[in-house]
């Protein structure tokens, strides 16, 4: 036969072709490809990227106490081509699900949060699965009055998700509230830290904030004496940083395996589920009469911090003691604390309770109506930094969660501020979705030996994978970063990201060894010294001595307090403890308290009927070092008066018809000039006729508003007026619960007639001598010097000179 002029594929390139589809063998040397047959040119790239590591070249580095503390980069080889890393040759083939080809070296779902908002303006309901619902009314039935179906999928779909919405609440920090903002770096700090939030001044670090109360469930109320959270997530250039905090210093327990303990005894009890976010019950007072290291947290939970006015008004503290670390690789320690610029206020305890039941979502709201009426909270951050020989040299151990470092001792740095200048679009998605973890830190930011603190490292993420249903919580978008995420997990339950390529660890050639590790450099390295004074070289379970000094610093924040706090400290002793049906447990917890304060013992046990005082307890340390500071005035929250405005506060300014309504448009005017909210409350809501015949809208009611959710009272001019709210039995609460709460009281004209039926006559008020009595009088014609008067009332947010227990009122 003939042969054939049609030219033949070379046998070589005919065999690479054939080779490069089949997925389960390969021939001993990839034969060269053509250029244009894909699968031979993978195949040839793929084997030449391999080629480029013969071996790990790493390895060698991977011992030695250098290699250690100073990891090399991971080796890389760069592809010839895009070809090797494809998961397949197909990926061309995009569609309007699809997209188009993954960009290089891009993790495409960390992006901002647009990529994730959603809003149905002018679109039409869909199913799940972008099916038009043409009717959301009426469920698929055989004839108008038949059985409803099951092939009714629209129904299905709806009433499954539904019975699947509430997912477990967190088992401590359960009732929380969030704000996104920024924080803004004051001055470099590369002296101390190479993290990247502190790198340069006006440096800008995108944050989430999370506030909470610890004890109660997510359906319980505000205003509980507890702790509150303060945690912050800081979306650096470098990876999330979160600095999961409180807004008290200190803590129960010294160690986390303790920590169970402590919640078990502080939750409800378990018998009857009861009392609901609160520590007033045996079990808790049994469990920490029984631990003396709680007695300095006691002190501060039993004081005002217990109970702050809102989330603009609290200080955070990072707790533990951190290091921080420079790019020469030279550590310090560090103490967090977040100071509110408005200052620190607190609620008094009977303001408290009332709110409780009033308004339980109180600081929930505040912190939402401030953030949208533009007044927004603001915090100073500010270290205390110290080096490991200073620490050697206290009196107290510094891995020691029970204590604080005075700022006498050591004084506050300040490093920048954090703006809250966003509410969530979805508390759920946001709020109740973020995920705070002790361990996420970035590079700069690293751990001390704190045992407490070494628990919550391993905690919080292990809470996280049961909440939020798998490991792949940090997928959720509020807890993505804005730092880009690439690494060898994979799958898991709701897995988001669609990773190209085969490869799924490290080392490996197949994807020219990427990811690859950072090495020091670049990444995370842990600090190798670690309080090299005081480790010792066996394994132990036990503490440093200087932890067995439960009492001095309990004392030194009792001592720091004014007289008006340290009544209330002595208060919610008695409060609490008269809450305990077991004496034994009382005659405990006075017994410790005589350690710390003789006086404040005695007092609480008055309040008790417990006569005579138990003995002491007995020390775990009996000859503590003396202290190097006796008195902080730091610790006082009155030390704090912030900066004098009174944004974001809200004033009650009572109408009722015939209202002298001048006056009263002058007060909201200038209240409103201020930054806070001036509320019409009337006897009912709706317009209230004013003497000269025009209308003020009341907006709110004194019976839908109480007077102890606002921090200050007005009262009208207007003989009609004045008689309509005198009739009201409300108004004399009203007045009353400003009064007792120690507020700013404002009487225009005829109103004086208000002030004598409460039973407020000034002798009552016993700073009237210093001048200081918050119990203004004037006349209409007046307003504007009274008012000047009553902003800086109210800037000074208590006149405790008024306040008696038990109240007269």
């Amino acid at each position: 036969m003939p042969k054939s002029t049609k030219a033949q594929p070379a046998p070589r390139k005919t065999g690479a072709k054939s080779a490069a589809r089949n997925t389960d063998s390969g021939p001993s040397k990839v034969p060269p490809a053509a250029t244009h047959d894909l699968p031979a040119r993978k195949a040839q790239d793929v084997q030449a990227l391999a080629a480029g590591m013969p071996h790990n070249l790493n390895k060698a580095g991977e011992h030695g106490f250098a290699n250690g503390v100073a990891p090399r980069a991971g080796a890389t080889v760069e592809p010839q081509s895009r070809l090797p890393a494809a998961s397949t040759l197909s990926e061309e083939n995009g569609s309007e699900k699809l997209g188009s080809t993954a960009v290089d070296g891009l993790n495409a779902t960390i992006e901002p949060l647009d990529r994730v908002r959603v809003d149905s303006t002018g679109r039409f309901l869909t199913t799940n699965q972008g099916v038009a619902v043409a009717d959301n009314q009426n469920s698929l039935k055989l004839g108008t009055r038949g059985p409803v179906l099951l092939e009714d999928f629209i129904l299905r779909e709806k009433i499954t998700h539904f019975d699947h919405e509430r997912i477990p609440e967190r088992i401590v920090h359960a009732r929380g509230s969030g704000a996104h903002g920024f924080f803004e770096c004051y001055e470099p700090c590369t002296d101390i830290t190479k993290a990247a939030p502190f790198q340069a001044a006006g440096k800008i670090t995108p944050v989430f904030v999370r506030f909470s109360t610890v004890q109660g469930e997510r359906g319980s109320k505000d205003t509980a004496r507890d702790v509150r959270g303060f945690a912050v997530k800081f979306y650096t250039d470098e990876g999330n940083w979160d600095l999961v905090g409180n807004n008290i210093p200190v803590f129960f327990i010294q160690d986390a395996m303790k920590f169970p303990d402590l919640v078990h005894a502080v939750k409800p009890e378990p018998h009857h589920q009861m009392p609901q976010a609160a520590s007033a019950h045996d079990t808790f007072w049994d469990f920490v009469s029984l631990m003396p290291e709680s007695t300095h947290m006691l002190m501060w939970v039993m004081s005002d911090r217990a109970i702050p006015r809102s989330y603009a008004t609290m200080q955070g503290f990072g707790v533990h003691s951190f290091r921080m670390v420079n790019e020469a690789g030279e550590s310090v320690f560090v103490k967090f604390h977040w100071s509110p610029v408005a200052g620190t206020h607190s609620l008094v305890w009977d303001e408290a309770v009332k709110i409780s039941g009033a308004d339980p979502d109180f600081h929930r709201r505040d912190l939402w109506e401030r953030i949208e009426a533009g007044n927004y909270p603001e915090y100073e951050l500010a270290l205390q930094v110290f080096t490991e020989e200073q620490a050697d040299q206290f009196s107290f151990d510094i891995l020691d969660a029970t204590k604080i470092i005075p700022e006498e001792l050591v004084p506050l740095r300040k490093v920048g501020r954090m703006v809250l200048n966003r509410n969530p679009d979805n508390f759920f998605a946001e709020t109740e979705q973020v995920a705070f973890c002790a361990a996420h830190v970035v590079p700069g930011i690293d751990f001390s030996n704190d045992p407490l603190l070494a628990g919550r490292i391993h905690s919080y993420v292990d809470t996280q994978i049961s909440r939020l249903g798998g490991p792949n919580f940090h997928e959720i978008p509020i807890n993505s970063p804005v730092a880009q995420v690439h690494n060898n997990q994979r799958d898991g339950m709701h897995r988001q990201a669609i990773h190209r390529g085969r490869v799924s660890y490290e080392p490996n050639s197949l994807a020219g060894g990427c990811p690859f590790q950072a090495g020091a450099a670049q990444g995370f390295v842990s600090v190798p010294a670690r309080l090299q004074a005081q480790d010792e070289q066996a394994k132990v379970r036990a503490k440093p001595e200087k932890f067995a000094d439960h009492y001095t610093q309990a004392t030194l924040f009792f001592e720091s307090q004014t007289p008006v706090e340290q009544d209330h400290i002595a208060n919610a002793f008695r409060f609490e403890l008269s809450k305990v049906t077991v004496p034994a447990i009382r005659e405990r917890m006075v017994a410790s308290l005589r350690n710390a304060s003789e006086a404040l013992a005695k007092k609480v046990a008055m309040g008790l009927g417990m006569d005579p005082l138990p003995a002491p307890l007995p020390r775990a340390l009996p000859d503590p070092a003396a202290p190097e500071v006796a008195k902080s005035p730091a610790l006082s929250l009155l030390f704090r008066p912030g900066d004098g405005s009174i944004k974001g506060r809200k004033v009650a300014i009572l109408v009722a018809p015939g209202v002298e309504g001048e006056s009263i448009k002058k007060a909201q005017a200038a209240l409103l000039e201020q930054g806070a909210v001036g509320r019409l409350v009337g006897p009912r809501i709706g317009p209230m006729p004013t003497a000269s015949g025009d209308a003020l809208d009341a907006d709110a009611s004194l019976e839908n508003e109480p007077g102890f959710l606002f921090d200050a009272l007005i009262l009208p001019d207007g003989d009609e007026a004045v008689a309509a709210l005198a009739q009201d039995g409300h108004t004399m609460e009203f007045i009353k619960d400003q009064f007792r709460h120690c507020k700013t009281i404002l009487a225009l004209g005829a109103s004086r007639l208000l002030l004598v039926k409460a039973g407020l006559p000034a002798s009552m008020d016993k700073s009237q001598a210093q001048g200081d009595t918050g119990l203004l009088v004037a006349e209409a014609a007046g307003v504007d010097e009274a008012m000047s008067a009553f902003i800086a009332g109210m800037a000074k947010h208590r006149h405790f000179g008024r306040e008696m227990d038990p109240p007269l009122l």
